[in-house]
């Protein structure tokens, strides 16, 4: 897919008053709220239109602001190369490195990855540095995962490309139960015995996991194990049946309730009236049309969208206030402050 079309209405999904999802840590719980959308930023926060490799500078002073003026979450990517056929160096730092960064910059706005590439790191190395971010940033990570799409970077790590599916489930696995106290287990990553433990422990006992796209594994599957869904940008008719699908294997796996989250490259126009016109994975329009938008994602049931502007043409602090201003109030705020984990309610 390279293009979101027009947005087309749909008929609000699920009850009126839809079950509430799992408790888990500060970030996910505020994140993700049952028939409510909120929104975050990917980052770099800012354009980078004419190149794969942005500029860093001023970030954190960004995401600070991100924070004040109520934005859900930032989103880090894992792009371990820079790869020319991807065309896009993400935020350049190590993801985990950043992470921890981050954590001392910002004290309320969730932290999550989208998506660390499970196949090309050692889970073990992954339960460390993420329930790390995780007890640094008093529960705010939110760890997307996913089996990597970009051939180039396997050979360059020697792991074979082909069995990325079977290495992600195997990952998947080692990483809900090393959070476990003395875990014993063995699979294709290694064996570990209840002599020993990983620290440190995720703040609310295990991490939220949310599986990007297919990652190679069947749906059911996905459905039965995820803490959530993070899928791709779509027409928000066509998106509505996919979710529906969703929620009917949510059904079908016999377990509850769980959240879905997009990206959405946004070109934000200064005529608040401009009409959706289609960009790569996103759309350009006016704040009129972009807020009609994301009111049909929320209809088609997905509980948030991570506005990516690498191709916003506006100036950035002029785009970020207005959708502060004219944008989020209409939908689910941070209040992570507000919310916490499982682990630390009374």
């Amino acid at each position: 897919m390279t293009a979101v079309p027009m947005p087309t209405p749909v008929a609000p999904a699920g009850d009126t008053k839809p079950a509430a999802f799992a408790r888990l840590n500060r970030g996910y719980n505020s994140v993700f709220q049952p028939g409510q959308l909120s929104l975050g930023l990917v980052v770099p926060v800012g354009a980078y239109p004419h190149g794969p490799v942005p500029s860093m500078d001023g970030q954190d002073a960004r995401i600070q602001a991100a924070e004040e003026l109520g934005y859900a979450a930032v989103w880090l990517r894992d792009v371990p190369f820079n790869v020319p056929s991807f065309g896009d160096a993400g935020q350049v730092y190590d993801p985990f490195v950043y992470l921890g960064y981050l954590a001392a910059r910002t004290e309320r706005i969730a932290l999550g990855m989208a998506s660390i590439v499970l196949p090309l790191r050692h889970p073990a190395h992954v339960a460390k540095a993420a329930a790390s971010a995780d007890v640094l940033s008093g529960g705010r990570l939110i760890l997307g995962v996913a089996s990597g799409d970009r051939p180039e970077e396997y050979p360059a790590l020697a792991q074979p490309f082909e069995s990325r599916g079977a290495r992600f489930r195997q990952s998947f696995d080692y990483l809900r139960r090393v959070a476990a106290p003395r875990p014993t287990f063995a699979n294709d990553w290694g064996r570990v015995d209840g002599g020993m433990d990983l620290l440190p422990k995720p703040v609310a006992g295990r991490l939220p996991l949310l599986v990007t796209g297919g990652s190679r594994q069947d749906p059911a599957w996905t459905a039965r194990n995820a803490d959530g869904w993070m899928t791709y940008p779509r027409d928000p008719l066509y998106q509505a049946r996919v979710l529906l699908e969703w929620r009917n294997r949510l059904h079908e796996q016999g377990v509850g309730p769980k959240p879905v989250m997009q990206p959405l490259y946004l070109d934000l126009q200064d005529d608040p009236d401009a009409p959706v016109r289609p960009i790569h994975l996103g759309v350009r329009c006016g704040v009129h049309a972009l807020r009609a938008l994301l009111r049909a994602y929320q209809s088609a049931g997905v509980h948030h969208v991570a506005l990516n502007l690498r191709f916003n043409r506006a100036d950035l602090e002029i785009t970020l206030a207005r959708l502060s201003r004219e944008v989020l109030p209409g939908f689910h705020q941070n209040q992570t402050q507000n919310i916490p984990s499982d682990a630390t309610e009374g």
